[in-house]
């Protein structure tokens, strides 16, 4: 009988320490994500800083018909509407989530956030991926489990990129990562889906300084953001992962074997059919290269 209880008094204590153990990391999370959210580690975008957000956008110079004849700017960059991205052609749709969409978001949320539909900003399910396969089993093909949202956050209200080391660098991601996750969460709650996708291909980099998908259409295809085919949406989509190492001009072969990356996760989320992945996949790359520059054009002066 003494055996019995004492082995009842090991499991008791084995389970009280287990739950303890489990529970510690959960609650030290539940009051960092609280003072964060309070402000204690640094101040959040307000409301009216969510529903205003300021970005760089070029000076475009117009002749008296209508026709862009010039820029200035810091960063390439122009603004478009999420119903910019819509080709005249309808029947250049793709569907995703029982919608018929742009090739450009199709390849955009295919690639960087395939739950972006029905998530509210976080997608648990991913944060779970990347815990699980990055940090428990070492994978570094698991990426960060950032959102569209949690991104659009991340390029609207950078993070502290100054320099330090060890335990203080790390502290500072993962305070970074919390404020981004408010962030993403209040601008679920300002904006719809479609605007959100709209900011995300407004602020992101695609290297040859061109900044938004609108300069970045021009730069690479001398197109409008909604005369992409597919090919060119899914190049552009996987740009943004790496404007340098990606990039079409300066390595090729990084950007094909990228651009048919992309190709295989539209596949996979049924945007489009293996048979038009395997077409396009053998497909070159063909760019209309036309860079920006302050120093060609109509109206330099």
């Amino acid at each position: 009988k003494g055996k019995k209880l004492g082995k009842e008094e090991r499991a008791r204590r084995f389970t009280k320490w287990f739950w303890t153990i489990l529970c510690i990391p959960v609650g030290i999370f539940l009051v960092l994500l609280v003072l964060t959210a309070s402000g204690a580690f640094g101040r959040l975008p307000s409301f009216e800083e969510l529903e205003n957000p300021k970005s760089n956008i070029a000076t475009e110079i117009y002749s008296e018909d209508g026709k862009m004849i010039g820029s200035f700017f810091v960063q390439n960059r122009s603004f478009v509407e999420y119903a910019d991205l819509f080709p005249e052609d309808s029947a250049t749709l793709l569907p995703l989530d029982g919608e018929q969409v742009p090739p450009l978001v199709a390849a955009l949320v295919s690639t960087e956030d395939i739950r972006f539909e029905r998530h509210s900003g976080i997608d648990i399910r991913s944060l779970i991926r990347v815990g699980v396969k990055t940090i428990a089993l070492g994978s570094s093909s698991q990426g960060g489990g950032s959102t569209i949202t949690q991104q659009v956050a991340k390029n609207l209200f950078p993070r502290d990129t100054t320099s330090s080391s060890g335990i203080v660098r790390k502290g500072k991601l993962v305070l970074a990562k919390l404020k981004e996750w408010i962030t993403a969460v209040k601008l679920e709650y300002n904006y719809t889906k479609e605007e959100l996708v709209a900011m995300y291909l407004n602020t992101v980099e695609y290297g040859s300084n061109a900044y938004g998908i609108k300069s970045a259409a021009h730069t690479f295809f001398n197109k409008e953001p909604h005369e992409l085919n597919i090919q060119e949406a899914a190049l552009l989509a996987g740009l943004v992962k790496g404007p340098t190492m990606y990039s079409p001009r300066r390595n090729p072969e990084n950007a094909l074997a990228r651009r048919n990356l992309v190709l295989d996760r539209m596949a996979s989320a049924g945007a489009i059919t293996r048979y038009q992945r395997d077409s396009i996949a053998a497909l070159p790359i063909l760019l209309n290269y036309k860079p920006v520059s302050h120093n060609e054009g109509p109206a330099t002066y």
